[in-house]
């Protein structure tokens, strides 16, 4: 008699393991970017306030990127894997853009270096 597995074998990542990875690389792509806006614009008061600004907002910052991505595979990529990921990944580019354009460049924050606001590395085409 041969021992059958209790449960089919599982997927290589599952909606937990999409979310922190994609959750992760989302995060840090987001952090880097709004540090380098801010030091561009020279906004706050100093690298060492805004690095420690940056370190508590990344963890909030994975869990926001990290559980649309779990909902989403545990939903709609059960059935439809490849619209899933089309989704996260469209909500992913767009969460990045949202935080950066929102944190990063802030409008009230009066600044010489940035004019209007938006760093001179900041591409054109892109709206900010």
């Amino acid at each position: 008699m041969g021992a059958e597995p209790s449960s089919p074998p599982s997927r290589r990542f599952t909606g937990i393991g999409f979310g922190v990875l994609f959750g992760g690389l989302t995060t840090a792509v987001t952090i880097a970017a709004i540090g380098r806006a801010w030091a561009a614009c020279d906004v706050g008061i100093n690298a060492g306030a805004n690095g420690m600004t940056l370190l508590f907002l990344a963890p909030l910052l994975w869990i926001a990127t990290a559980v649309p991505w779990v909902i989403l595979h545990s939903t709609l990529g059960r059935r439809h894997r490849r619209t899933a990921l089309m989704a996260g990944f469209t909500f992913t580019l767009w969460f990045s853009w949202f935080l950066v354009t929102w944190l990063g460049m802030p409008d009230s924050y009066p600044d010489p270096f940035c004019p209007g606001n938006v760093p001179p590395w900041w591409p054109s085409f892109i709206p900010a």
